[in-house]
């Protein structure tokens, strides 16, 4: 190793693995220029033996937001739900080290936030938040197998009556907003979830139209949230193939990229007595719909959520003994055992009116077998 001068400044050379290291410390100490001499081999030495370097772990209000920057790419609402933990999470670890947080320190967070009356679903997304920053700086793996989620209470989901299902059609007819109805019928009719009608586009859907009316349909789902809801086929029934065909015609031509229900406003007609679609852009699907949704709901006093029309579905589908588990689960997509389990009793209604049936078939069988029988024998 050798240090040396040149003009002001200080230089170091060495030999490393027979090449010669001639660099400028950029220092006019000699001290100073022997240290970066002595790191400067250190680092050669690691990249050799392929060791990485440790980079220094920041306070944990940068890191959650360096986290949140790789989210900008998702949709509008998952980054805002994003943005509002990050910012809770900020307030509660202060200026801590995100290393420093540990197994310990989320219990502690999941105490608190109990005590302060926060429901488990709240606090469970939050520590799912927590979790990705972490991971997003290798500080997770360690951990994970011992973070224990919140239990609480879910609300579980239900079916709908055919009275109640009417009684929210009538509403939904009166409604300002044009997409409500075709958004409902599909919904109900096809299992499919907020989230894949949202990015149905149509191209997703194979129809066969014969006079301005669709003679045939099913739908293609492009994205879900399970690898087993991708990519499933559901068959339209009448009244959805009906209800999108009438869509189609209001909002007017596009190309297979278009998404099927398209972002658009809505505002009154020139006469003021109606409302009419504005502002249709294809290129972006649709936003929410919560406004008049919770019109048609106080409208026909039915107490539901949007994902109860899914619920509706399966358990329609679960009435009918005819209809099998994976027929179910090919047509809702992921239906884990648990999920159906919560059908058990429609299920086992069904299959018990199955049975009663077949009886009251043989026993008719018998009945009339008999009677003949006992003609023949009164011949004789």
């Amino acid at each position: 190793m050798s240090v040396y001068k040149r003009g002001e400044t200080y230089w170091f050379k060495f030999l490393f693995q027979g090449q010669l290291i001639r660099e400028s410390a950029k220092t006019n100490s000699k001290t100073v220029a022997r240290e970066a001499e002595r790191a400067r081999r250190r680092e050669l030495e690691l990249a050799v033996n392929r060791i990485q370097r440790r980079e220094r772990m920041p306070l944990f209000s940068v890191a959650a937001h360096q986290w949140l920057d790789t989210k900008a790419s998702l949709a509008v609402k998952t980054v805002a739900a994003y943005r509002q933990y990050v910012k809770s999470l900020t307030k509660y670890f202060g200026n801590r080290l995100v290393c420093d947080i540990g197994l310990q320190e989320i219990a502690n967070l999941q105490t608190e936030r109990k005590a302060a009356g926060l429901s488990a679903r709240t606090i469970n997304y939050e520590v799912h938040t927590l979790r990705g920053i972490l991971k997003h700086f290798s500080l997770w793996s360690s951990i994970a197998d011992r973070v224990r989620p919140m239990k609480g209470e879910r609300q579980p989901g239900r079916a709908l009556s055919r009275e109640e299902e009417a009684r929210l059609l009538a509403a939904i007819r009166k409604s300002n907003s044009p997409a409500l109805l075709p958004l409902f019928v599909l919904s109900i009719d096809s299992g499919l979830r907020a989230s894949e009608v949202r990015a149905l586009r149509r191209g997703n859907m194979n129809a066969r139209w014969k006079n301005d009316e669709i003679e045939e349909a099913e739908i293609v789902v492009p994205k879900s949230k399970t690898e087993a809801g991708t990519g499933r086929v559901v068959p339209l029934t009448n009244r959805a193939r009906e209800a999108i065909a009438e869509w189609l015609k209001l909002v007017g031509e596009a190309g297979p990229d278009a998404f099927l229900f398209p972002h658009h406003g809505v505002g009154f007609s020139p006469g003021g007595n109606k409302t009419s679609m504005r502002d249709v852009d294809f290129a972006r699907p649709i936003g929410e719909w919560k406004s008049a949704w919770r019109r048609a709901l106080k409208i026909s006093g039915v107490k539901v959520r949007w994902h109860d029309l899914r619920h509706t579905l399966v358990s329609r589908l679960a009435e009918n003994p005819a209809v099998s588990e994976e027929t179910i689960r090919a047509l809702a997509g992921h239906v884990s055992r648990s999920m159906l389990a919560r059908y058990s009793h429609i299920r086992a209604d069904a299959k018990r009116a199955a049975i009663s049936a077949l009886e009251q078939q043989e026993a008719a069988s018998e009945l009339s077998g008999s009677g003949t029988g006992r003609g023949r024998a009164d011949e004789h």
